[in-house]
């Protein structure tokens, strides 16, 4: 049995950068708090992706430079971000009419589990000591056309995010459609969900190990 921390995987950085080779040119883009956030960062030559964030900013750019961070601009997690030529800005009830009337193409969410089915649970562990923290995710993941997951692929026990069922309070049924790890790319079908692609470092038998569904390649 391989020991997960024996793998290198890919980086926060190369993983961000598998989602946004992937979303589609021209697209519309809300992205979740945390790792997701990388993807802004990524934008791939010869085509546009416009960011947006719930706070009321359409048209996000990278993160700054150290020290060069505007306190007035910043994203739905509080974190600086810049804004490229054309940005806009708008109240929060209206960024959130964008997301919830469906104009928003792609968002790219974090996870703490996500089921072979495309459930995704991505804001409690339903402990009771648990903080609530849904932020918008229960809208983005009603509202938007498809839903990404970027996310380690095993806790930092080793234990897997992708699981048949998920056992914490979920955010959506059946609505997410591409899963990100750092150890492979992997899409959701009706049939199951299929590897199309694995960090070099790793053998099929290897991530199927460290993954709780049936693997297809």
């Amino acid at each position: 049995m391989v020991n997960i921390n024996q793998i290198k995987g890919w980086t926060r950085a190369e993983m961000a950068q598998n989602v946004a080779r992937d979303i589609p040119d021209g697209s519309y883009v809300n992205l979740g708090i945390g790792l997701p956030e990388l993807v802004a960062d990524f934008v791939p030559k010869g085509r546009e992706l416009i960011y947006q964030t719930e706070n009321g900013l359409l048209g996000m750019g990278p993160v700054p430079e150290e020290g060069q961070g505007d306190r007035e601009l910043v994203n739905a997690g509080k974190k600086y971000v810049t804004a490229i030529p054309g940005a806009a800005y708008f109240h929060h009830a209206d960024s959130f009419t964008m997301i919830r009337g469906g104009h928003i193409d792609v968002c790219v969410l974090g996870t703490m589990q996500v089921s072979e089915k495309g459930d995704i649970a991505n804001w409690s562990t339903g402990a009771e000591n648990a903080v609530p923290a849904v932020g918008g995710a229960m809208d983005l993941v009603a509202g938007v056309k498809r839903i990404f997951v970027i996310t380690q692929h095993t806790t930092k026990h080793g234990h897997p995010k992708i699981v048949e069922e998920c056992t914490f309070p979920l955010t959506g049924k059946g609505v997410v459609e591409r899963i990100y790890t750092n150890l492979a790319t992997i899409e959701v079908r009706n049939e199951g969900l299929f590897v199309c692609e694995m960090a070099p470092d790793i053998t099929f038998d290897e991530l199927q190990e460290f993954t709780g569904p049936k693997l297809n390649q």
